[in-house]
């Protein structure tokens, strides 16, 4: 075993843990008989790894810390108690101390033992792990080595913690045992002065030039005003915004908890932790916010929405802001919108080749309408807002009418809806249809009179783009029908239905050929997949270890002809239709998926995790 490093595949003779699955405080009792016939099929300990009970003994009568007389009653005990561990019960007998069991088992696996002060600990390294993690699972990051994590634990043999803390920070582990007393007491000092040990160093690395906060700045309500004007609070939600657009996040999530205060990032789709300042952070954190945003700071009971503008290293960055009362106080949540991503074009959206040029055939027909679904965050608007980008803006007059306007593109009438006045989609789009248009983008078709002035258009020679909300592009038909659109106008007036995801993209830096599971491999070929050149990302630094880097879209596109037209005058249910659909050849969103997996852009588990509620 190599020294400092405790791999899985070599300390899987902690086999006792299946009978314990959260592991305990000492992995000292090792034996096949605790595993069961399943684990001793697949896998055997050398002699030094069998010797668990023996050669641990021999440490402990060789130190002198433990008779034999001892011992035999510990075991007496032990075999009573299986779930417990010969270690616990040897502390519970009062025979030996933590400290010098920890060092035994140590030397036993040739890891190294330390007794942890807090001098020793890295904050970079500290805040990979929060709190509350640390203080259940007994561990503590205490150094970075390179790209690995030095952790601290008092159960080296718990391999599913180990894999657990890897999958969460990203990084390889070189590990170290601990006493349980030396952890807790240096986990006691530090969280106690956290806000000079995390935030001061982290916002130490941003300058105030960084970020220019577009707008005025209204100053009430003095104490919280005052809290909120200080120049740490400033940097450090400067820090929170800047650094969330270097990492290319789309949302910051900021959560109070029980005496406890959780931001998280969403990066590619997938949230993770990024900081846990202190508690008391909270309040002068959410009021910097709201005066950014121009809201009510004494208002702390309500929801609000307000909109913040910045300027990062000359990027123009509109976030979104929405403010939540709960039981532990205000949760803020920041929309960011890159106006970058406003100038794609179809071809930038990862289309199949098929698809795109049928795209692009039918958002240069003269009238109809072109339904974009899926759920929240799929992408929609970016399509939208593509399939706007390739028409002929000097030509045609293109006017939206959104909720709210998400980027601004030149040449393009944009409505902002305000349901509070009246300035509903249904009155903008009546309004709009006064306006000589060509184009029309609905933000969303959300109830049924927004839907029948869509189709009115459609059918008086306009061109409708708008979204909805289904699983797929089958279900949006029977969606308008079931709003109560009638149906032969749904088969008059609607042209094609593009349903789509996002999928995380593989890494291009980091990806490596991999072998499927004999599960999985089944579940591909019944697709006709062949599981050849299959790759998946293993994690470095340009993907922040996560093997992923960006996002592409897959693609459902179902467009309605003469046949299709027919079938939709009867109403027929979801399920039919979309059995009618695969039989005519409509690639599905799996389907779409799998062929970017054969292409090396994403991965298996990818394409199941966001298609597993669709065909």
């Amino acid at each position: 075993m190599q020294k400092n490093m405790v791999n899985s595949t070599e300390l899987d003779d902690s086999i006792a843990q299946f009978n314990d699955p959260k592991g305990s405080e000492f992995g000292v009792d090792i034996g096949l008989e605790c595993a069961g016939k399943e684990v001793s099929d697949f896998w055997q300990p050398d002699e030094k790894q069998l010797s668990g009970s023996g050669s641990y003994e021999e440490k402990l009568f060789k130190s002198g810390m433990v008779s034999e007389e001892q011992m035999e009653q510990a075991r007496s005990i032990h075999s009573k108690t299986p779930r417990k561990r010969l270690g616990q019960v040897l502390l519970e007998m009062g025979v030996v101390k933590e400290a010098d069991l920890l060092a035994c088992l140590a030397e036993q696996y040739e890891l190294p033992f330390i007794r942890l002060e807090r001098d020793m600990v890295e904050p970079a390294a500290f805040r990979k792990l929060d709190k509350g993690f640390m203080e259940s699972h007994k561990v503590m990051p205490v150094g970075l080595e390179g790209n690995r994590l030095v952790l601290a634990t008092t159960d080296p043999t718990n391999v599913f913690l180990l894999d657990e803390i890897r999958r969460k920070t990203g990084m390889e582990l070189s590990v170290k045992v601990c006493p349980w007393e030396d952890i807790k007491s240096v986990l006691s000092s530090l969280t106690e002065t956290t806000t000079d040990f995390q935030v001061d160093e982290i916002i130490s690395n941003i300058e105030a030039e960084d970020l220019e906060v577009v707008g005025d700045e209204e100053e009430d309500i003095a104490d919280l005003e005052k809290s909120a004007a200080e120049s740490p609070i400033i940097k450090f939600v400067n820090y929170l915004i800047y650094n969330a657009v270097k990492d290319g996040a789309s949302d910051i999530h900021i959560e109070p908890g029980d005496k406890k205060l959780r931001i998280r990032y969403r990066v590619d789709g997938v949230l993770f932790e990024t900081v846990n300042p202190p508690h008391n952070m909270h309040a002068p954190v959410v009021s910097r916010i709201k005066i950014m945003a121009n809201l009510d700071i004494a208002e702390r009971r309500l929801p609000q929405d307000g909109r913040i503008r910045v300027v990062i290293h000359g990027r123009n960055i509109d976030m979104r802001i929405s403010v939540l009362p709960t039981s532990y106080g205000e949760k803020v949540v920041i929309r960011i919108l890159d106006m970058g991503t406003s100038k794609m074009n179809l071809t930038d959206l990862g289309m199949d080749p098929d698809n795109l040029a049928i795209m692009e055939h039918q958002i240069s027909q003269p009238h109809g309408i072109i339904l974009v679904t899926g759920p929240t965050g799929s992408g929609k608007s970016t399509t939208l807002y593509a399939a706007l980008r390739n028409m002929d803006m000097q030509r045609l007059n293109i006017s939206t009418v959104e909720d709210p306007v998400e980027y601004q593109i030149n040449g393009i009438s944009q409505v902002q809806v305000y349901d509070k006045i009246g300035m509903s989609f249904s009155a903008a789009l009546r309004s709009l249809l006064r306006q000589d248009p060509d184009v029309i983008m609905v933000g969303e078709i959300r109830d049924p009179e927004t839907a029948r002035i869509a189709i009115q258009a459609s059918l008086t020679g306009h061109m409708v783009l708008s979204t909805l909300h289904t699983n797929d592009a089958p279900s949006s038909i029977t969606r308008l029908i079931n709003i109560g659109v009638e149906s032969y106008l749904i088969a008059a007036s609607t042209n094609a239905v593009l349903a789509q995801r996002l999928v995380r993209r593989m890494c291009q830096h980091c990806k490596q050929p991999y072998q499927v599971e004999a599960e999985a491999a089944g579940f591909i070929e019944m697709y006709g997949f062949n599981l050849e050149n299959l790759y998946k990302g293993q994690g470095c630094e340009k993907c922040r270890f996560t093997g992923f880097q960006g996002r592409v879209g897959i693609h459902e596109l179902l467009v309605i002809d003469d046949s299709y037209r027919d079938i939709i005058t009867s109403s027929p249910t979801v399920t039919e239709l979309r059995r009618l659909c695969k039989e005519r050849g409509m690639v599905t969103l799996r389907e779409d998926g799998f062929r970017k997996v054969q292409s090396g852009l994403t991965t298996i588990d990818e394409v199941m995790r966001v298609t597993e509620c669709t065909v």
